[in-house]
């Protein structure tokens, strides 16, 4: 097989969570459990920190990962989904897989990936592990897929947990209360190895607890290890003063990321670095911290988090797509200096839009649209639920026309935004 023909059959023989949704998601470890057994266990070859929560995920494991290669380590990155390209999941200093090495692996393992009938989630899992222990790599982020407890990352043994925060998603499959949803995401704690909370919340906190105290594991929260004293916005940088509250110690950090929301995510990882570099037998100089968190973007390629893509007018883009990461968007919109707004939003189906629509600006002018994906809610749908809520604006079936539509209604004092979803991002990008 071709590259072409490789993703075609990842695609399309193994369940996609991407293409199907729900119908796709096989919780349980014993598929990637034996899978691995099958690969020699590779996952077993290298430090790895495992990373979940309901937003901010992406950006703590890139930023990490833009730290650990700053201080010298070879370092993995698993994270999904993807925005253009299969292989921006699975990354080795910053590099995607090469499209040989996807090939190969599949042709090599095809056959008991189908008798497994492993999920395309499992398979991908798997790859990363196989090609990071390929690489040599010494120390992996790994980013959750859904949930923790069951999701098929599961199966490392890290030298630290991470969870970002707990938000109302899937609840089809993770529960509808956000105790529910943190028992799950808990899930990924391991016997005695530590837990960094990155936003603690009382209607959460309890649960993630107990689950650490069953497994005598360490909880520490984010917010009291270090916090924010001043933040600004530079050129395309965010500048932040963060006082480390131990000693007192004060870091000037620069982010090459932009979104307010991401000052919950630079106190996250900033307690996570720490928490290594004191605690576990990696090594990271303030430098190689400073360096990481001004690189972050630049050294892992993360794309889609309040990425600008224009100006006159301002053309911003984001994948915050549940109602947690969609409060954070309306927030940024509503402080960010524009004339008129024009809101390019396309939803999957399964998305509890009742909760979501009504965190949008009312003033703006919304163009609703819908990704190439079997899961997007039709452009018309959508345009119908959104009136419900006060939201006005018109119906455009495809993406790129519906952001060719915004641009040409906006004048060079207006604002544009496109997300929703991480399909309709990846379309507009």
């Amino acid at each position: 097989m071709n590259y072409n023909q490789t993703l075609e059959f990842l695609f399309q023989s193994l369940p996609a969570f991407e293409t199907k949704g729900a119908t796709a998601y096989k919780p349980g470890l014993e598929r990637i459990a034996a899978f691995c057994r099958h690969l020699g266990n590779p996952q077993r070859n290298f430090f790895t920190i495992h990373v979940a929560g309901t937003n901010g995920k992406g950006s703590v494991s890139h930023i990490i990962a833009s730290v650990l290669q700053q201080a010298g380590y070879r370092t993995g990155l698993f994270t999904s989904p993807h925005l253009q390209d299969f292989r921006e999941r699975i990354r080795v200093d910053g590099e995607m897989i090469p499209k040989q090495k996807v090939v190969n692996f599949v042709d090599k393992h095809h056959d008991k990936m189908v008798e497994l009938d492993l999920s395309f989630f499992e398979m991908t899992t798997a790859m990363a592990f196989d090609y990071f222990a390929q690489s040599e790599v010494e120390v992996a982020v790994i980013e959750t897929g859904l949930g923790g407890r069951l999701d098929a990352t599961n199966v490392i043994v890290p030298i630290l947990s991470i969870i970002t925060n707990i938000g109302l998603e899937h609840t089809t499959l993770l529960g509808d209360t956000l105790q529910k949803i943190a028992a799950e995401k808990a899930g990924i704690i391991k016997k005695s190895i530590p837990v960094v909370i990155g936003e603690s919340d009382v209607r959460y906190n309890s649960v993630i607890e107990q689950a650490a105290a069953a497994n005598k594991s360490k909880v520490v929260y984010a917010e009291q290890v270090f916090t924010c004293e001043e933040h600004r916005i530079e050129g395309e940088s965010q500048l932040f003063r963060l006082r480390r509250t131990r000693d007192g110690h004060e870091f000037d950090v620069e982010l090459d990321l932009q979104g307010n929301y991401q000052v919950h995510n630079v106190i996250t990882a900033s307690a996570a670095v720490d928490f290594l570099h004191e605690e576990t037998p990696l090594t990271i100089s303030r430098r190689a911290y400073i360096e990481g968190m001004r690189c972050a973007a630049a050294n892992t390629s993360l794309m889609g988090r309040w990425q600008t893509l224009g100006r006159e007018p301002l053309t911003v883009c984001d994948t915050g797509h549940n109602a947690h990461g969609i409060a954070y968007v309306a927030e940024q919109l509503k402080s960010t200096p524009h004339r008129e707004l024009y809101c390019v939003m396309g939803f999957v189906r399964d998305k509890d839009l009742a909760h979501i629509l009504p965190l949008l600006p009312r003033d703006a002018h919304y163009i609703f649209t819908q990704a190439h994906s079997e899961r997007a809610l039709p452009a018309d749908e959508l345009t119908a639920k959104a009136a419900i809520y006060g939201l006005q604006g018109e119906a455009v079936g495809d993406v790129k026309a519906a952001v060719a539509r915004a641009r040409e209604l906006a004048a060079a004092e207006d604002m544009i935004f496109i997300g929703g979803s991480t399909y309709v991002v990846a379309e507009a990008l």
